[in-house]
């Protein structure tokens, strides 16, 4: 019998994958519309969130995190696949991912990883039948219910499960944890509904706020040097006088006294998401009780940010800073052991390669984002400066412009492509995020900016090119103007 050389050895183990117990766990917790300032831990005076504010306090924290299209499927896609929406194909809410697209549960799956997803799955909205790279696949048609949703349990349609959906989900996801994984190291994703509109609370969660005034912010009211299809869109579905979801029963409605609907919706809004705590808490605790809360990554964030009332606009999908920014936490003893918050603008685009890195699997080859695991162990002095945001007019839902824009440490710069390759007809937008985090001055009229001006259109047209986005290939839907009607209810 032959031996190989101890040299050999040493380089045939470093080839083998690691051993279970020393790859990471892996927690996902995706929350949907999750602005950031609707947890205690990015400074809500409200609503009390101890348990992820815990996992804060104890890992890291992203200040300046981002989603590249701010519109569920398309933020989820990248979140998986680590590729802006131009490159990953999927620009709305009723594409399905690429079946041939490797994503990071995938490459764990392929590194000897038990992987599943529970919950909502939101890429292509009639298939609820499981997707490639999950040994175990529970989710629904469309949106969900927060009330007693009829699920599809691993390509078993299981009808309606009574109860509220996030107490759901967190049954089916400890139950998966409890099986026997063969000895394997887990990637579990859980796709909560919570806090996406239609916003229903728990019954105990209920009049959590009724104490608690919310007026329309100021913001609202300050729209004489934005473009008109901000002003057009207050008296539609996607304005603080149209039906807020639901929340405001006779419509349009541009009484003072109709701020009233406005708060309800809030604080429902708010609601859903002590209930995402208390999950959190029966998360953490299982793990704890097992031994392997430790050596988990526990990665918390949102899809996408959320307008609430900014510039007098609710839901999402603008470039406005309400819209773009989402929370991100991660909580992994090895990735660091004291708390930090992170000040540099990370994006969805990143977690793909993160998560990767940590868990030691091979990385998707060819992506847009970048790992932050240097950037969180020691800095990254090459870190990004600038980005680049895209979403496109949908007729399904037409109160948003096609959007272009480019986002840099200090500024903003919107603009707003017709799509058919003619002029702007809608007024850009320039704003110093610094200086004017709300957004209430748009500089891009004032000549002292016109410089500032050409060096972001300038910024703009780099990143595009940077990401394979030209002229030539950026293909948009035709900008049909501000529309005043209803979206089909099957879609809302």
């Amino acid at each position: 019998m032959r031996f190989k050389s101890f040299p050999a050895l040493l380089l045939l183990a470093l080839a083998l994958p690691a051993a279970a117990a020393e790859r990471p766990n892996v927690l996902f917790i995706l929350c949907d519309d999750l602005r950031p300032y609707a947890l205690g831990c990015y400074g809500s005076p409200h609503v009390r969130t101890p348990n992820i504010d815990r996992l804060a306090a104890e890992g890291v924290r992203f200040q300046n995190s981002f989603c590249t299209t701010s519109l569920c499927s398309p933020s989820r896609a990248s979140i998986l696949t680590g590729l802006y929406a131009h490159h990953h194909g999927v620009r709305d809410n009723f594409t399905e991912l690429p079946a041939q697209l490797p994503h990071w549960a995938s490459r764990l799956h392929e590194a000897g990883y038990a992987t599943a997803y529970l919950g909502k799955w939101h890429m292509g909205e009639e298939n609820d039948m499981p997707r490639p790279g999950f040994d175990y696949f529970v989710t629904h048609k469309g949106q969900g219910k927060y009330f007693d949703t009829e699920w599809n349990v691993n390509g078993n349609r299981a009808g309606v499960i009574p109860g509220y959906y996030t107490t759901i989900v967190t049954d089916m996801a400890l139950d998966w944890l409890k099986r026997d994984h063969a000895g394997k190291p887990w990637a579990l994703c859980i796709g909560h509904k919570a806090p996406h509109s239609f916003y229903f609370p728990e019954k105990k969660y209920e009049d959590s706020f009724d104490s608690v005034r919310v007026p329309y912010p100021q913001t609202a009211f300050e729209l004489d040097d934005k473009p008109a299809w901000i002003k057009e869109r207050l008296y539609t579905w996607h304005g603080i006088y149209g039906p807020l979801f639901e929340w405001r029963k006779k419509f349009p409605d541009d009484r003072p006294e109709a701020v009233k609907d406005f708060e309800n919706m809030v604080h429902a809004y708010w609601g859903t998401i002590l209930s995402v705590d208390d999950s959190v808490a029966r998360l953490v605790d299982y793990l704890k009780s097992t031994g392997e809360l430790d050596r988990t990554i526990i990665l918390l964030m949102g899809d996408n940010g959320l307008l609430e009332g900014e510039h007098g606009m609710v839901d999402k999908r603008t470039m406005h800073e309400p819209s773009i920014r989402i929370p991100l936490i991660v909580r992994f003893p090895p990735l660091t052991r004291e708390p930090r918050v992170i000040g540099q603008q990370v994006l969805t685009l990143d977690i793909a390669p993160s998560i990767l890195e940590l868990c030691g699997a091979a990385p998707i080859e060819k992506i847009d984002g970048h790992s932050w695991v240097k950037l969180v162990r020691e800095g990254d002095a090459a870190w990004r400066k600038s980005w680049l945001y895209e979403y496109n007019y949908e007729k399904q839902f037409p109160y948003t412009p096609n959007i272009r824009g480019v986002r840099t440490d200090e500024w903003a710069y919107m603009h707003y492509p017709h799509g058919d390759g003619s002029p702007d007809r809608h007024l850009g937008e320039l704003y110093n995020v610094k200086d004017d985090p709300e957004e209430r001055h748009n500089l891009f009229k004032e000549r002292a900016f016109a410089g500032k001006l050409a060096e972001v259109q300038a910024e703009l047209a780099r990143v595009m090119a940077g990401s394979g986005l030209t002229p030539e290939n950026d293909r948009m839907p035709l900008d049909e103007g501000i529309k005043k009607e209803l979206p089909d209810q099957k879609i809302r």
